[in-house]
């Protein structure tokens, strides 16, 4: 059987999708780093109503944006159609009877829950509020009266934003993690406590995302519960907690 006749069978799941996942989550994460690291504090340095802050937003955010929203659907399709190609993929999925091994396959859901989580946030907050912030910089840059609805959608998406760097941290890890680390790591985990672990992670990431929502405590600057999200070392420093916290957990449930 030839090279092209293999990646056409079995393997057009397990490897060419794979590729292109990585290669479209490259794109979405390296972006949403970007904006992140440096547009937000970049553009901070202009003002709230500078001229060419307004022009780089509508330049080169929108641009950023456009890239950022449809590698984050790439990442998602890409990632489902792998689960749906691949022969047998969530048979006896949390069991030890499973080829992959249950370190394998509750590492993978829990990667997989947060990325979604960080795809509804890109398009359901981020984009929805941008979209705001865009249409007032045109009325701006055209003489018109500045939409005073702007900030709030501004504060939204920053927040949102700021989760997904945070989220971004612990998917990685177990997205990668199950090739390379879980599957020989965690080889006699039983079923019940992967899921004992499912849930807390997904427990977990559930809080962080109402209180980026503002529902714990509000939007607002000074807020206690989004001090994590103020600046991106704050929740660059938030992510690798939870990361770790995630890690000493599954230690102690899937040992």
């Amino acid at each position: 059987m030839t090279a092209l006749e293999l990646l056409t069978r079995d393997y057009l799941g397990n490897f060419a999708f794979r590729w292109l996942h990585v290669l479209a989550g490259i794109t979405w994460i390296g972006l949403l780093y970007y904006f992140n690291l440096v547009q937000v504090p970049a553009l901070a340095a202009f003002g709230d109503e500078g001229k060419a802050r307004n022009i780089a937003i509508n330049n080169i955010a929108r641009r950023a944006l456009w890239w950022f929203r449809w590698a984050s659907v790439a990442t998602l399709i890409t990632g489902i159609l792998i689960t749906g190609l691949v022969k047998n993929y969530y048979k006896d999925f949390m069991s030890a009877d499973n080829g992959n091994g249950v370190g394998h396959n509750v590492a993978i859901s829990i990667g997989m829950i947060f990325a979604i989580t960080m795809g509804a946030n890109v398009w359901m907050v981020i984009w929805k509020n941008q979209k705001v912030v865009l249409a007032n910089v045109v009325n701006v840059l055209d003489g018109k009266e500045a939409d005073p609805n702007a900030p709030v959608a501004g504060r939204k998406a920053l927040l949102a934003s700021r989760q997904n760097m945070i989220f971004s941290i612990p998917m990685l890890f177990f997205m990668v993690g199950p090739a390379h680390f879980y599957s020989s790591a965690f080889v006699d985990a039983s079923s019940s406590n992967a899921w004992t672990f499912f849930f807390i992670a997904i427990a977990i990431g559930a809080i962080l995302q109402v209180n980026c929502l503002g529902l714990l405590g509000g939007i607002k600057a000074g807020n206690k519960t989004l001090w994590i999200y103020e600046n991106h070392k704050n929740a660059m420093i938030t992510g690798f907690v939870l990361l770790l916290a995630l890690y000493l957990m599954s230690e102690a449930f899937l040992s």
